[in-house]
């Protein structure tokens, strides 16, 4: 069956189980019984701040909690079937990195690693787990520990993976550059306050001259997915296939607009079985022909998120 098949398929499926998108769909008068996907509501992800966003009625084997400032609410994703997300993210590394086993991952999450609830944290634990090495580990501020594992690999026959939210890896490649210059260099985003925004590129330049590794990888995600995108270079990211970017338009965000123009980020994520699958974010961006996308920024008057405070 075809992606949009399957979106209709589960679009018509939680419209009848799932109370919140129901509601919303008759407030806002959307279609019913759409035959597009053009025709779809997409719901708000602020929802997730407020409501229990749930297909069917179940108790949550987990619930992901998005990171904020203490002056925000954060979102809760109740999670019914953790092998799902197991899945999703597993095969959608192995899709555009390769097998775990070729690398060491070495997760740099602070602040994340400080609290319960974080789906980046669930992520980078089971890429540890299915790298199945020694080394692979998580890292807080514990810098020069860090430094001293990287230098310690130089002749390992497996390839270094820094997987760090934005803020603690500039903080780390600034004191110690030595090292990463073949490793693959991922940022997730998140910066919370800790220094003056950057856009993507401005840190991606920062991390690349510092370390004299050329390129610099992103990871899109959010705790309201159960799935991720991943942008090898250049700052277009790859979606997983079951993963689909829609834009509408910024003033009339039930209007979609056509591939290449920029305006509001929604997404499709069929991973999302039981919560919602059909999500409108705060983000701004564009799709290509190929479906891969780009973000370029955040409405003015939304929320920051803690993962994501990119502008480019």
């Amino acid at each position: 069956m075809q992606f949009n098949d399957l979106a209709l398929q589960l679009y018509r499926y939680q419209l009848k189980n799932n109370v919140i998108l129901q509601k919303y769909v008759e407030l806002t008068k959307g279609d019913p019984s759409p035959k597009a996907l053009n025709h779809l509501r997409f719901l708000p992800v602020s929802f997730f701040k407020q409501q229990e966003v749930k297909t069917g009625d179940y108790i949550p084997v987990t619930t992901f909690i998005s990171s904020s400032t203490t002056s925000q609410i954060p979102s809760q994703h109740h999670v019914r079937d953790l092998s799902i997300y197991e899945q999703s993210f597993l095969t959608q590394f192995e899709r555009v990195y390769g097998s775990a086993e070729q690398y060491i991952f070495l997760c740099l999450l602070p602040g994340y690693l400080e609290r319960s609830g974080s789906s980046l944290v669930y992520m980078a634990k089971g890429l540890i787990e299915a790298s199945n090495h020694v080394d692979s580990g998580f890292y807080l501020y514990d810098f020069e520990s860090l430094h001293q594992k990287i230098m310690s690999l130089q002749n390992s026959t497996r390839k270094i993976f820094l997987l760090g939210v934005t803020f603690a890896l500039l903080d780390f490649v600034e004191q110690y550059p030595e090292g990463l210059g073949d490793a693959v260099i991922m940022e997730t985003g998140g910066m919370k306050g800790r220094k003056t925004e950057l856009t993507r590129k401005e840190i991606h330049d920062m991390v690349s001259s510092t370390t004299k590794n050329p390129i610099i990888h992103s990871e899109y995600g959010m705790s309201e997915m159960l799935s991720q995108a991943y942008a090898a270079s250049g700052g277009i990211f790859e979606p997983a296939p079951w993963l689909q970017i829609i834009i509408t338009d910024i003033n009339d965000p039930f209007q979609p607009i056509p591939n290449g123009k920029t305006g509001l980020v929604n997404i499709i994520d069929l991973a999302n079985i039981d919560s919602c699958a059909f999500l409108q974010t705060q983000d701004i961006g564009k799709v290509y022909n190929d479906g891969k996308f780009e973000i370029l920024g955040r409405l003015d008057h939304s929320e920051i998120r803690g993962c994501n405070l990119l502008y480019i």
